[in-house]
């Protein structure tokens, strides 16, 4: 099927986030006196909302979970986000599509501000039609709800050629409530299992299996 409108997940999907999340993370964690000193073992953080992972992970309360952003952010805002890296093939496959005429746009649960802060600072904005994320309020942060933001002020009415691509379930969960399919990527943080059990239409292994994959849609 021909795909006329792409949308991306940003962490774990076009830029490896994890030392910079991971960081801010074990940062917020310090001030309520639990220390983590593995990085990897923060790495379930990437991808879901904030608020929920705190509340998930550590027990917290939604109130202190909410508490617990902020403490994240005093690390993120300044160093964090910056601590990322492109996945290799990203700009090349990104080329590709919008040669073949697509139109392509950021999804993300991350703060909207903060996303393009970092597209911008990798030069990968060029790409992307417009960049849709949460409010920095976590008011808008599910990712279902991201999604239905960014067709509604995208005027995609018809999403029967547009496609989500993400590492997470949240990725794919979040399409099918808005009546999309979603291509899985296994380059970012999350498993085959987790990505076939939430429905993924197809899943890519690396980021050339995945152009492979939306450039054969066309």
């Amino acid at each position: 099927m021909e795909r006329t409108h792409i949308l991306f997940d940003l962490d774990g999907t076009l830029t490896d986030p994890m030392v910079g999340i991971t960081k801010s993370v074990q940062h917020a964690l310090s001030s309520y006196g639990i220390q983590e000193p593995d990085l990897r073992a923060l790495c379930p953080f990437i991808g879901p909302p904030l608020k929920e992972s705190f509340m998930k992970y550590y027990g917290f309360s939604q109130e202190k979970a909410q508490e617990a952003i902020g403490r994240y952010r005093e690390y993120f805002a300044d160093k964090g986000i910056f601590e990322n890296r492109v996945y290799e093939g990203i700009p090349q496959m990104l080329d590709r599509l919008k040669d073949r005429g697509c139109r392509l746009f950021v999804a993300t649960s991350k703060p909207e501000a903060f996303a393009v802060r970092i597209l911008k600072h990798f030069r990968l904005d060029r790409y992307f039609d417009q960049v849709y994320g949460a409010s920095m309020d976590e008011r808008l942060v599910r990712k279902g709800d991201v999604i239905a933001y960014a067709l509604e002020s995208a005027g995609i009415g018809d999403v029967s050629k547009t496609v989500m691509v993400g590492d997470r379930e949240h990725d794919v969960l979040g399409a099918r409530e808005n009546g999309m399919d979603c291509i899985g990527v296994l380059f970012g943080y999350g498993s085959r299992q987790e990505l076939s059990d939430a429905g993924a239409l197809k899943i890519a292994e690396t980021v050339e299996d995945l152009g492979r994959i939306l450039l054969e849609d066309r």
